[in-house]
């Protein structure tokens, strides 16, 4: 697909997906192109994604890239940079949607990388926000544990852990399609056979 890109000023991107989708293996592959084009570039992290070293991005795959978790939006106003790379963009305070339109106004291309629903398949508010601001989109898929088909839908395995928030991996999350986690919240929501 040819996109054209504007020619004056910057531009928002949003990469969007179930978890294992490899949102964060596209946003480091932007990245890289735009450090190899000798353009500066920072890859930032919400302060509630603690899974990995503060100063650094760490994909399912294993593939690292040098980043920063950021405390306060403020940050990000003062730093220099042409591209700006967000992962996890639905953990940041809702001011991020404000000073994202802010640097893009200020020439900066900003790629933003999340997930678009949470394990109740309701949309993040800030993703969705993003979502139509947005200059490029790109929804990836990733595939059904169930049926091996393309899946859309982070599905928490333990349902019964009820906060929104719950940072986790495979042990936490399972990526189906729409139909398996369908029926695998119907195998749940079962009763337990007597013994």
């Amino acid at each position: 697909m040819m996109r054209t890109v504007p020619q004056r000023g910057g531009w928002l991107e949003v990469i969007c997906g179930p978890m294992f989708s490899g949102k964060s293996e596209e946003l480091m592959r932007r990245l890289t192109r735009a450090e190899i084009a000798g353009q500066r570039i920072e890859i930032l992290r919400p302060p509630r994604d603690t899974r990995h070293a503060s100063d650094e991005l760490i994909t399912h795959s294993g593939r690292r890239m040098r980043a920063r978790r950021i405390e306060s939006l403020d940050q990000i106003s003062r730093l220099d940079a042409a591209v700006l790379g967000l992962d996890e963009i639905q953990f940041f305070d809702p001011g991020i949607v404000e000073v994202i339109d802010e640097r893009v106004s200020q020439g900066v291309r900003v790629i933003c990388c999340g997930l678009d629903m949470d394990y109740r398949r309701q949309a993040w508010p800030v993703v969705a926000t993003l979502l139509a601001r947005a200059e490029f989109i790109d929804k990836l898929q990733s595939v059904c544990l169930g049926c091996g088909g393309p899946a859309t839908i982070s599905h928490r395995i333990d349902p019964s852990q009820a906060q929104q928030v719950q940072i986790g991996a495979q042990e936490t999350y399972r990526a189906l399609c729409r139909r398996c986690s369908d029926d695998e919240a119907a195998v749940n929501a079962r009763p337990l056979a007597p013994t």
